[in-house]
């Protein structure tokens, strides 16, 4: 799920219930008011049992405790999605296209072929082929393979299986 529908998500679950919660407690206010007068009333007759009263045999108070609880229940869902952390560090939206571009790279830190292998990809526009990448890169598929598995391993790309070669996308 992307982070900005996961924050519309979130907003609606916490309007959803704050409306759950107003409702229910103008509901119940109104109970209360109801059972007060039916308590009264029954109570008055003398002939009646105390015990048979309905608002005392009622499950009604069950059943608003239950959906109280699930309001809270879905208000939290809402402030957790709302809360969550952001889109990842490594990748920085473009305001020109809305496409996501890769972030520089300190490529101080990585040896000659992995330099090599990152500036080929990024030259490419941040994706390419594996096996383009070998046959341009003259390394055998078992060399490149340790290669990207280390670069991978740096969060510096990612492989995507497509049919029988990856494509290598740098995050």
């Amino acid at each position: 799920m992307k982070w900005a529908s996961s924050k519309i998500a979130g907003g609606f679950l916490v309007l959803l219930a704050v409306f759950l919660l107003v409702s229910l407690t103008v509901i119940k206010n109104d109970l209360d008011e109801r059972d007060a007068f039916l308590c009264a009333a029954f109570h008055a007759d003398s002939s009646l049992d105390p015990a048979q009263c309905p608002v005392h045999t009622s499950n009604t108070s069950w059943y608003l405790t239950a959906a109280f609880v699930f309001s809270f229940l879905v208000g939290i869902a809402g402030l957790f999605l709302l809360l969550l952390p952001g889109k990842n560090a490594l990748v920085e939206k473009t305001a020109a296209n809305g496409l996501e571009q890769p972030t520089e790279i300190d490529t101080s830190k990585l040896d000659d072929e992995e330099r090599k292998i990152y500036t080929l990809i990024q030259q490419r526009e941040g994706s390419m082929y594996q096996s383009d990448l070998i046959k341009e890169m003259g390394f055998s598929k078992v060399h490149m393979t340790r290669i990207l598995d280390r670069m991978e391993g740096k969060r510096i790309l990612e492989r995507k299986r497509r049919g029988m070669t990856n494509i290598i996308v740098l995050r």
